[in-house]
């Protein structure tokens, strides 16, 4: 095997195929795909690429898969990406108007086009026309870049998922204007009321000493209503990774729509975002969040989160009889490890306990999963939460009186033994 020449050596391929140009084309296409990359992660590519040589692409696939990955959750993106951008001359030689570098070798067989992700379209869209103008006599490849916008009926019902970037901008702001005006229950204080509806001795007798005790003047009061607090509980692990991120936006609405809301994570390990949420910007609340978090995509261990949530935090934010709102795809790598105990500890705790699972998507979903058999026995009511249509149900549902416990679980629950 020949011993590869550096980018940018005499007849090396930045020469022939302007290999460097197109890593920063390609890096911008991530970037408009949604993936942090920056100028000095390009500078890296460049570097590694220089380092290990391109007369094999599968090395030039991981040593960009090095540099540009740094999650789990981008890495089908990624692939997808890298597939479409430098193999597939067909589609993207034209489209991004580039030279694409001949690179020999063995490779990962690509994906389907068909099911490329939208927001890598809508990237691959933005980058069309930036490059190089075609050579002469070259044919021209159109491609339709359509797809990457519905209207707002049709937003309404597009999974989270499959939503373009745009699409997924537009939900983010559709999830800001959402009120969650909870249904209020009676609580153990009372208030004076002058509609006669209960006596209240202690304040007659107050009045009837500041009248000297002539005059006994009747006093009445009426219990107190108010909504009860809100506790989120939201998995981030990788399977929930595109959902958890709306459901963050969805949990900042609601703590800076009203009081009492505690918000937590949990992947591997439970934090609490609640102080994190408070902020007005939602860039400034998600970004202290980031920081605060470590478990980003990573696996979940929910029985242990959920111990920890009992032990240290329900005493806490469970007074008042409050709602909780569990979102998760119940997927646990403990295999549901002591789950069932700590979920009906946490569903005796509240007044209210309604589990959002995005899985519910599927119209032929079954509780399959060790951890979903564990948690079905012991929630509320069990919905959706993939769509902006199915939060708004969320808080139609939370707004109403609530049912009585379990009533309309018990098909799940059937399904679950």
């Amino acid at each position: 095997m020949r011993t590869p020449r550096p980018i940018g050596s005499e007849g090396g391929p930045s020469q022939h195929g302007r290999l460097v140009e197109n890593v920063m084309h390609f890096a911008r296409t991530l970037r408009g795909a949604g993936l942090p990359v920056g100028p000095g992660r390009v500078i890296d590519a460049v570097n590694a690429l220089r380092a290990v040589g391109v007369t094999n692409k599968a090395d030039f696939y991981w040593t960009l898969h090095a540099v540009f990955v740094s999650r789990r959750d981008q890495r089908e993106l990624f692939d997808q990406a890298f597939h479409l951008f430098w193999r597939n001359p067909e589609l993207l030689q034209k489209m991004l108007s580039l030279m694409l570098p001949t690179i020999a070798g063995e490779e990962p067989e690509p994906p389907d086009v068909e099911e490329i992700s939208r927001r890598l379209g809508d990237a691959l869209a933005a980058e069309r026309g930036q490059g190089p103008e075609p050579e002469e006599g070259e044919e021209k490849v159109e491609i339709d870049a359509a797809l990457t916008w519905s209207d707002r009926e049709l937003l309404q019902k597009t999974d989270f998922e499959k939503m373009s970037a745009e699409e997924f901008r537009e939900a983010r702001r559709e999830v800001a204007r959402l009120t969650l005006p909870l249904a209020e229950v009676r609580t153990r204080r009372f208030r004076p009321d002058r509609r006669r509806a209960r006596a209240d001795l202690r304040a007659t007798l107050r009045a009837a000493l500041r009248a000297g005790g002539d005059v006994i003047p009747l006093r009445f009061k009426r219990r107190l209503t108010r909504p009860p607090p809100l506790v989120v509980l939201c998995d981030i692990s990788g399977s929930m990774s595109r959902y958890s991120r709306m459901a963050l936006h969805f949990m900042h609405a609601l703590t800076n729509d009203r009081d009492r809301v505690f918000s937590f994570l949990f992947g591997t390990r439970l934090d609490n975002v609640t102080r994190d949420l408070r902020h007005k910007d939602v860039d400034v609340a998600l970004d202290k969040v980031s920081e605060h978090v470590e478990d980003w995509s990573g696996g979940t261990r929910i029985g242990r989160c959920l111990a920890e949530f009992n032990r240290l935090w329900s005493r806490r934010v469970l007074g008042q009889g409050a709602v909780v709102l569990f979102v998760s795809d119940g997927l646990d790598r403990d295999a549901a490890s002591g789950l069932a105990r700590e979920m009906e500890r946490l569903h005796k705790s509240c007044r209210r306990l309604i589990w959002l699972n995005p899985l519910l998507r599927y119209d032929r979903f079954q509780p399959k999963s060790q951890g979903i058999r564990a948690i079905l026995p012991h929630v509320d009511e069990f919905r959706p939460a993939h769509s902006l249509a199915s939060l708004a149900e969320l808080v139609a549902a939370l707004n109403a009186p609530a049912p009585m416990r379990g009533t309309g679980m018990e098909k799940w629950r059937e399904m679950a033994a």
